[in-house]
């Protein structure tokens, strides 16, 4: 449901992400230097055989979730530098987050997991628990519900979506983002390769990429919102962006109504031209 006439209800709006505090950055445990404050590495990139495990000289590195909400969960480190949005990272910090998430993925399927729910999820209306940049994978034994829902039905919607031109964002290379038809909030966008490909391994630094290009269109429209990201696996894998910066109350909630203030056509207007 689209209603712009919403957007000027009392408490619409969630704040956005707080400024970092001197508590913040004296005991974030993912900055480098503080390794012994995590479990146990799974994986560190680059690899150098000199550097011994759990110690500096990473660029990303994966840990295990000290709260796993599942028998398997990882963090993902985006930077050893207290980085605290994804818009921030640098090519080369993206290029290994793309490969630890390849690697970690391949290990789950030798492991059992054929299933790999990548998230990321960035500030606290958002559910993030710490501020330092981070993803994490979630293993699954089989596809998670929302997954086999997508797959019911005929001919293929992600296809058709991109192929909605007045609702292009940005691209790179075979990859595409564009602002969600039938968006739950703000600005909620999807991003996809313009093949129909199950299997996102290639174009994953493509993907994250074209992930920091849009969360950096987000920021400059309204500053340092909240969000959440999460990649599909399936017949054309896709990421789903979803902005937390209206509330969602009981009619989303319990009927599964969601309420738009901002137009799709307008929200793919206004990231394009904030680029």
């Amino acid at each position: 449901m689209i209603a712009p006439g919403r957007a000027r209800r009392p408490g619409a709006f969630l704040g956005a992400i707080e400024d970092p505090t001197p508590d913040e950055l004296e005991s974030c445990p993912f900055c480098e230097g503080r390794e012994d404050r995590t479990p146990p590495e799974t994986l560190a990139l680059p690899n150098s055989p000199s550097r011994e495990p759990n110690t500096p000289g990473w660029t990303a590195r994966v840990v295990p979730n000290l709260y796993p909400a599942l028998e398997r969960q990882e963090v993902v480190v985006h930077s050893p530098r207290h980085v605290r949005t994804f818009a921030e990272l640098t090519d080369t910090e993206l290029e290994l987050v793309a490969e630890a998430w390849r690697r970690r993925m391949a290990a789950a399927a030798d492991e059992g997991f054929p299933y790999v729910h990548a998230m990321v999820n960035e500030g606290r209306f958002a559910g993030a628990s710490l501020a330092h940049s981070h993803s994490q994978l979630v293993w699954f034994r089989e596809q998670p519900p929302a997954v086999q829902r997508e797959r019911a039905g005929d001919g293929c919607p992600i296809c058709e979506l991109l192929a909605a031109e007045p609702l292009h964002v940005a691209s790179h290379g075979d990859l595409a983002a564009i602002a969600h038809p039938a968006g739950r909030g703000p600005f909620e966008l999807l991003v996809a390769s313009r093949r129909h490909d199950p299997d996102p391994s290639d174009d994953l630094p493509a993907l994250l990429w074209l992930l920091r290009d849009v969360i950096g269109r987000l920021r400059s429209l309204e500053g340092p919102a909240p969000w959440n990201a999460w990649l599909h696996l399936g017949p054309h894998w896709h990421v789903e962006v979803l902005p937390r910066v209206t509330v969602f109350a009981g009619l989303e909630l319990g009927a599964e109504l969601y309420v738009n203030v901002v137009a799709p056509e307008s929200a793919a207007a206004a990231l394009r031209e904030a680029g």
